[in-house]
């Protein structure tokens, strides 16, 4: 069965009205809400960035039937993740039979650096994160964890509230370590529309299918989560603007890389919001945002978590929930 979940902006909204469009999203028909994890937002200007796990807690009582996770989080540096175990089980237990998703990746320096962490290279935090979900797996299963790691270490730790149903692990990747790791280790793979087909069909979804094998897994043992970037209006100029928030997103990664003050990331975005809705599936007409959208339920995907970067979230998860959803889930299942 398809999965269709909202994308909970933590970058663009505050705790509060956040929660609401979540709770409005599974009235609307969403099958999962799944929030971003961010110290700092990629802009300053309306910009946000509540705590997470804080927040998970409170969307647990404000909805009743999605799942929810993190998409994602970095269990590596800001926290430690023996607290994120924790934590994330203290969510299972506040959403008792419904299925909670710990997505996690390497994470971005914009959310580090500004609390005194050295950023270091890639190849470290992928071992770090690689590190993390052993450790997190064997908190979530077992009892008295001694566990020696390059980079974490417990002693007869025990996390003593866990859910019956528990967490699952998804990894986020970009490139394909990370995109063989959560065929090895994860529950789920986790990546972002709009990079281009042959990303996904020649490099991550291969990548994920090698780890699987290697790990001696069956076939469907890792869900495929991705974000899909959509901008969906009945006025096609309103959706074409509403894009331009997210112009950070149309910013070559070497642009971003090093920039962890939310003020010089807003003024570098700025130089290419022209460019921003390339990233976006941009479209005024369902039939034509199903069409957008299918290419990646064929190479695929079973769970599309869309992310809508307008400012009236309630207006779009009306309009999506009568208009795309119902359409989406007659075509694919």
């Amino acid at each position: 069965m398809l999965k269709l979940g909202y994308k909970a902006s933590a970058e663009q909204f505050g705790p509060s009205e956040l929660l609401r469009f979540a709770a409005e999203a599974e009235e609307a028909g969403f099958d999962s809400v799944m929030v971003s994890d961010h110290f700092q937002p990629w802009r300053h200007t309306d910009g946000h960035a509540p705590n997470v796990l804080a927040w998970l807690g409170a969307l647990t009582q404000a909805t009743s039937r999605v799942t929810i996770g993190t998409s994602v989080l970095t269990p590596t540096y800001r926290y430690n993740p023996a607290v994120v175990a924790q934590a994330m089980a203290t969510v299972g237990c506040l959403a008792p039979g419904r299925e909670v998703i710990l997505g996690v990746g390497t994470g971005e320096s914009l959310n580090e650096v500004p609390v005194g962490i050295a950023w270091p290279e890639q190849k470290e935090r992928f071992a770090r994160l690689k590190d993390a979900v052993l450790l997190i797996r064997e908190l979530m299963s077992d009892e008295f964890v001694t566990y020696e790691g390059t980079y974490y270490r417990t002693r007869n730790a025990t996390i003593y509230d866990r859910p019956a149903n528990p967490v699952k692990i998804y990894i986020a990747a970009s490139g394909p370590a990370a995109a063989r790791l959560s065929g090895r280790l994860a529950d789920g793979f986790i990546c972002t529309s709009g990079k281009g087909m042959e990303l996904y069909r020649d490099t991550l979804l291969p990548a994920v299918a090698e780890g699987i094998e290697k790990a001696e897994r069956s076939a469907d043992a890792v869900e495929k989560m991705i974000e899909v970037k959509v901008s969906f209006d009945t006025d096609r100029e309103r959706a074409m603007a509403d894009t331009r928030l997210w112009s950070a997103l149309a910013l070559p990664g070497e642009s971003k890389m090093g920039v962890e003050d939310p003020r010089e990331m807003e003024r570098l975005a700025e130089t290419v919001a022209d460019q921003a809705h390339r990233r976006f599936l941009v479209s005024d007409d369902p039939a034509e945002q199903l069409e957008q959208i299918r290419p990646y339920v064929e190479l695929g995907f079973t769970h599309l978590v869309f992310h809508a970067p307008g400012r009236d979230q309630s207006r779009w998860i009306r309009q999506y929930g009568e208009e795309v959803l119902p359409l989406l889930r007659s075509t694919f299942g």
